[in-house]
């Protein structure tokens, strides 16, 4: 057994230079050596051996970019073999070969593998994998399209190739065709609701959160190509018997907070339509379009539209796609006919949640505990299922949790309602560093969610400061960049024009790339001018009946009440952050 030596440090980020190291362990044990590693990255240098150690080195292999800065004078150049990442991911197997040759060893087989084992591997591993991917957030337009371009350019980086398929808040694009599939080494989802995965049956299928493909994109792709596993229907069970415990255990953790993000997704059209077709109704009717008297009028009409149709169906909605996400379609009528109780009953969007896992939950249990034979199978998904899954949840409703409920909804409702000076601004500060704290995850969408909730109970002065303080954000960032020019490089100056109008359209999520390289400045930042805004938006009492847009709803009319007011606010909390931004980052090296 030779003891063999790596550097790995790739230019490509921290994770290609572990991704490089572990490729060459790997490759190493397969061919029955111990290989001690040495990781460069952003992240310092994660030493496994010491200076006396190298210096005993059998061989010592650099994969390293060109400009990666590896001092060599400490290298025994007698013993030392350079080889560039590419040649790595490749073909690892081989790059050992070569170090060992200059020992004048031949690889020893892998004991536990018949002679031909390595070599397949090897073959296998360096091959360029066919992959297909979904990504999906939530509100379907941020982390969406980020999560797919971060895959794409993964998946160059790493030789392979990829389709990756966007489910949006217009839909499905550049859908993945049956021959991709079927042709398709992979399947990875990013996604933070839940995706369709019957027509991957059979596939490699690796599921993971938009989070971590925007993050990591080549280390995920590295992880699903070692951790996937064939997608068996409504549970994957290799995957999960193939799981550690800690992961498994973080993926139920993680699994109610998907399944309301899917029901959030699927209510927002609801809360955006009807929202605009009741300002929209009352630019053209007045504030009592409502009244009688007005009936028959276009604005009456829309009104109706609004609020009676699109705002009715919003919790069962939502009900009903928490509820599929956790039961499949099997799921979704009970989910909805539990949504559409907590709306008679008066238990709104918290009545919505609680009937929609309730409904999920039983059917999903009684999916897994109803047994038929094979020819009456099919009756459990079209009548079984809705039907026992419809009673459970109607009738805990109607007689257990439906009027409790009901009573905390309205008494939120009245608090936020009655809301005075300092309560409302706390609320709004609230609000406002929730939206900055995480730019797009969990605690800025609970925020969110929690806002856009209240508007089909007339309660719209969340929403107004929960949009302001999601756009300040890459607004301030964009603006530092031109009033403080030397805090920031040449490429983040010119990247912030990009950030500028994905504030202007409340998308948080392009402060990310900044957030990124700065997390301990840039965040205190954002989250300092996102409660400005947000506390300013509720103390002057602007309501918002839009859940999303940004500046662009603004223009139509009654959208939200104070117009110049609420610019007023975005402008301050956008200032705020520059000047934060002055004073906690350092001038770059020019």
């Amino acid at each position: 057994m030779a003891q063999l030596f790596a550097i790995a440090a790739s230019q490509a980020g921290p994770a290609h230079s572990f991704m490089l190291g572990e490729a060459l362990q790997a490759a190493a044990a397969r061919l029955g050596h111990e290989l001690k590693l040495r990781v460069v990255s952003s992240f310092g240098t994660q030493d496994g051996f010491s200076a006396g150690e190298l210096a005993q080195a059998g061989a010592v292999i650099l994969a390293a970019d060109a400009g990666s800065g590896i001092d060599r004078s400490a290298l025994p150049a007698d013993r030392l073999l350079e080889v560039a990442p590419e040649a790595v991911f490749r073909d690892p197997a081989e790059v050992v070969r070569q170090a060992l040759a200059r020992l004048g060893m031949a690889p020893a087989a892998a004991p536990a593998a018949p002679a031909a084992a390595p070599a397949a591997q090897a073959a296998a591993a360096a091959r360029p994998l066919k992959i297909v991917a979904v990504t999906s957030c939530p509100t379907g337009v941020a982390h969406t399209f980020m999560a797919a371009e971060a895959l794409e350019q993964g998946a160059k980086a790493l030789g392979h190739q990829i389709h990756v398929e966007t489910q949006g808040s217009v839909g499905a694009q550049n859908t993945l065709s049956a021959q991709a599939i079927a042709e398709a080494d992979l399947v990875l989802i990013a996604a933070d609701t839940q995706v369709d995965r019957a027509r991957f049956a059979g596939k490699r299928l690796y599921g993971a959160s938009t989070k971590a493909a925007i993050h990591d994109a080549a280390a995920l792709i590295g992880k699903a190509q070692a951790e996937a596993a064939p997608w068996q229907g409504d549970a994957p069970a290799a995957a999960a018997a193939a799981a550690p415990a800690g992961a498994r255990s973080k993926a139920a953790a993680g699994g109610p907070y998907k399944h309301l993000m899917t029901g959030v997704s699927f209510m927002l059209p609801f809360v955006v339509a009807g929202g605009l077709l009741i300002a929209l109704a009352f630019a053209l009717g007045g504030i009592y379009v409502a009244d009688d008297a007005h009936q028959g009028t276009l604005g009456w009409s829309m009104f109706q539209v609004g609020s009676k149709a699109a705002f009715a169906l919003m919790v069962p909605a939502l009900a009903g796609y928490i509820a599929f996400s956790i039961a499949d379609r099997p799921g979704i009528a009970p989910g909805m006919v539990g949504g559409m109780l907590a709306g008679m009953v008066g238990a709104g969007f918290l009545g919505g949640i609680a009937a929609g896992f309730i409904a999920g939950y039983a059917v999903k249990w009684l999916n897994q505990w109803i047994r038929l034979p094979r020819g009456l199978e099919g009756l459990k998904p079209v009548l079984l299922l809705p039907l026992l899954g419809s009673a459970i949840v109607g009738l805990l409703m109607l007689m257990v949790i439906g009027k409790p409920v009901a009573g905390i909804m309205t008494a939120l409702t009245e608090w936020l309602k009655g809301m005075q000076s300092s309560s409302a601004v706390l609320l709004g500060v609230t609000l406002g560093a929730m939206m900055a704290a995480d730019m797009g995850g969990p605690i800025n969408k609970a925020a969110y969610v929690f806002s856009t909730s209240l508007i089909a109970s007339g309660v719209a002065t969340p929403m107004a400061a929960a949009m302001a303080a999601g756009m300040v954000p890459p607004l301030g960032i964009a603006l530092a960049c031109r009033l403080f020019a030397s805090r920031f490089t040449a490429e983040e100056r010119e990247a912030s024009k990009a950030a500028a109008v994905l504030g202007l359209a409340f998308i948080t999520e392009g402060a990310i790339p900044y957030v990124a390289r700065d997390p301990l400045r840039m965040i205190p930042a954002c989250v300092l001018g996102a409660a400005t805004a947000g506390a300013l938006s509720m103390w002057w009492g602007i309501a918002l009946q839009a859940p999303h847009g940004g500046v662009f709803v603004l223009a139509i009319p009654n959208a939200v009440n104070h117009v110049l007011l609420y610019a007023a606010a975005i402008v301050a909390g956008s200032l705020v952050t520059a000047l934060a931004l002055r004073v906690l980052k350092k001038k770059v090296a020019a």
